[in-house]
């Protein structure tokens, strides 16, 4: 690191600050930022494991500000969850910046920065340049007396746009749907842009833009990070020092934004973008072949693809002509903002559904051992209105990652779980890092906690392993009710599917006299909170669970997990990246299924000790995690908790937690 005369070195600033802020040294926490300080300085990759209590954020944010101003240059820092970013910013980075103002050369500044489409477009609200999915006129939207939810919404926001600072969604209280902002918002390509813009110097995205240019830490999001690791264009403000943390969901994100689909939604939306804008025969042409291939996806069964047949070649194939000629025919360079927006948003919709019918098709050419792109249909319900989508996805994101972004950034990747199977191996393969000349170093720093004295893993091994219909039997209803009746409540369950977790939430309201809560019934920020206000209350709820409950002390005792999360034998992806690995002579069961099932578990089991004071009980109630060959796997990728597989010590144990 280039430092100053009058700088302290980085054991001292993290005193400092831990010092300022009424915490208290902590061994994993100094050696992680030491660790970051030296891959800022040699520009080797970091993956750290660092468990829950360690205080790695000021473990990274110490380096990374001491770095920023000593060197003057910027740091970003990207998260998964907007409750992260929204902790560094409103209160980790503001109180470091002022614990640390006297040690720095000068007082460093920070900010968020997000994806386009999370501001409010001025251009968009008062030049009426929004359409409705259902075509209705944008007048009718923008009248005062419009009635209906969305109209109410839309007024809501152009009233807000006048008020408030930054247009940032995330400010919006209450929300609205996603249907509903996006009248007023566009993304990057559909944004016209700064010079042709009449609201260009008053543009909210272009202003959180010109801050995060300012800024030594700028905070963002994985998918934002993925964008700028794609795009040609510059998303973010050049940098060559990024943090990653909760990296165990880099790979995930950056797929998903790697990810095309048609649907009749997407397809629709292009063609009524384009029709006002084009010939009659063109707008003709592209309607009719959007209609035949909505049809043909519509009437497609859901699966992976893996030979495409000649009908489904020949829709694509006329969408993508279409398309590309439709989007030639456009002028996109009017002066009037109201026309230029429209012409920009209408060949963005253009050009994703002909390039992404254009790379499905390119996806079929090699042979299926030598392909990197997976194609499959999908069929989405939600709320009860069913979509039926057509996605194409890379096989693997490693080499975009390798290529794109750890050749120009030197990168400190970190989690509470890095380590599958007792190693940094899988998700250092995942990531890009393995294979090549990447220079990377994996540690893991620990935990302040004691896991063997503070927690018990207990596997229900005389349990009979689960059946295939996702509920379960009624051995594992018996220890559900015994294991929450002995801890008094106070349980969090995990289950694999939403349908196994209402159908315990049902059976264990008749069998307890303890509350059951079940995700779905309200807000899960509503369901969390009324769980951890009320101590004999117990949530039941599937995966998007397991990483958002936070609740320390005694309302959380006991962490149930129904079955080893292993992916739906039928997920396209999942099953095309283990047939990879077998076709290279690996085991793609152990590389993929149970990599993927060992993160979860960790992720799961994660939830129980928050806080040093806490105890408890983690019970898998899969007897395969004790019988089958990869048990000592996944179980290698969970904290050493003391383990068990006697039912009666842990239905004591628990009791004697809710007597305390």
């Amino acid at each position: 690191m280039v430092t100053t005369s009058d700088t302290p070195d980085i054991t001292q600033l993290l005193a400092t600050a831990v010092a300022a802020l009424g915490g208290r040294e902590r061994a994993g926490q100094v050696e992680m930022a030491k660790a970051v300080t030296h891959a800022f300085d040699t520009g080797e990759h970091l993956a750290v494991q660092a468990g829950t209590g360690t205080g790695k954020s000021l473990a990274y944010l110490v380096p990374a500000l001491a770095r920023a101003v000593d060197a003057d240059e910027p740091v970003v820092v990207s998260t998964a969850t907007i409750a992260l970013q929204r902790q560094l910013v409103d209160r980790d980075l503001p109180r470091l910046a002022e614990s640390l103002a006297d040690t720095l050369p000068r007082a460093p500044e920070f900010a968020l920065l997000k994806g386009r489409g999370n501001y409010l477009c001025l251009n968009k609200i008062h030049n009426g340049a929004a359409t409705e999915p259902d075509d209705r006129s944008q007048q009718d939207l923008f009248e005062p007396v419009a009635t209906s939810a969305l109209g109410r919404d839309v007024k809501r926001l152009i009233a807000w746009s006048s008020d408030t600072d930054t247009g940032d969604r995330d400010e919006l209280t209450p929300g609205v749907p996603d249907r509903s902002w996006s009248q007023v918002s566009v993304s990057a390509r559909e944004c016209i842009g700064v010079a042709r813009c009449p609201f260009g110097t008053d543009c909210f995205a272009e202003k959180a833009r010109s801050r995060a240019g300012s800024a030594d830490v700028v905070v963002t999001n994985h998918a934002l990070l993925a964008i700028d690791a794609i795009s040609d264009a510059a998303v973010l403000p050049e940098h060559h020092l990024l943090v990653v943390d909760e990296a165990h969901e880099l790979v995930d994100r950056v797929t998903s934004v790697a990810t095309g689909e048609l649907s009749a939604t997407s397809l629709g939306i292009a063609h009524r973008r384009a029709a006002r804008l084009v010939d009659q025969e063109l707008a003709q042409r592209l309607e009719a072949a959007t209609a035949t291939l909505s049809s043909a996806i519509h009437d497609t069964e859901p699966g992976r693809i893996d030979v495409l047949d000649d009908e489904l070649a020949t829709y694509l194939t006329a969408v993508r002509d279409a398309a590309f000629r439709a989007r030639s025919a456009i002028d996109t360079a009017p002066s009037d903002p109201a026309a230029a927006s429209a012409r920009t948003e209408a060949v963005t919709a253009l050009t994703d559904i002909g390039d992404t019918a254009s790379r499905v098709l390119d996806s079929f050419l090699p042979a299926i051992p030598d392909r990197t792109d997976v194609v499959w249909i999908e069929r989405e319900d939600t709320r009860g209105s069913v979509r039926t989508i057509l996605r194409v996805a890379p096989l693997s994101v490693s080499g975009l990652l390798r290529t794109r972004l750890f050749e120009h950034t030197t990168t400190v990747l970190t989690s509470a779980t890095l380590t599958i199977g007792g190693t940094f191996d899988a998700m250092a393969s995942a990531w890009g890092l393995t294979g090549g000349e990447t220079e990377w170093k994996g540690i893991d720093v620990g935990s302040p906690f004691e896991h063997a004295k503070s927690g018990i893993l207990y596997v229900a091994a005389h349990l009979p392993p689960p059946g295939r219909d996702g509920t379960g039997s009624a051995e594992q209803l018996d220890e559900i009710a015994a294991l929450i009746t002995a801890a008094g409540g106070r349980t969090l369950g995990l289950f694999s599917s939403m349908r196994a977790a209402k159908a315990a939430a049902e059976i264990m309201r008749e069998r307890l006299h303890t509350p059951v809560l079940c995700q779905g019934e309200d807000t899960t920020s509503a369901l969390v909170k009324r769980f951890a206000d009320d101590a004999e209350t117990s949530l039941f709820g599937t995966l998007s669970l397991w990483q958002g409950v936070d609740v320390p002390g005694p309302s959380l005792s006991l962490v149930l997990i129904d079955r080893i999360p292993f992916p739906r034998p039928d997920d396209p992806l999942l099953t095309a990246r283990q047939r990879a690995v077998a076709a290279r002579g690996g085991n793609g069961f152990m590389a993929v299924a149970a990599s993927h099932a060992a993160l979860l578990l960790a992720q799961g089991a994660g939830r129980l000790l928050r806080t040093v004071d806490d105890r408890g009980v983690v019970a898998v109630l899969d007897s395969r995690m004790a019988t089958a060959r990869y048990g000592g796997f996944l179980r290698a990728s969970l904290p050493p908790f003391w383990a068990t597989t006697d039912s009666e010590r842990v239905r004591q144990a628990l009791e004697r937690l809710r007597a305390r």
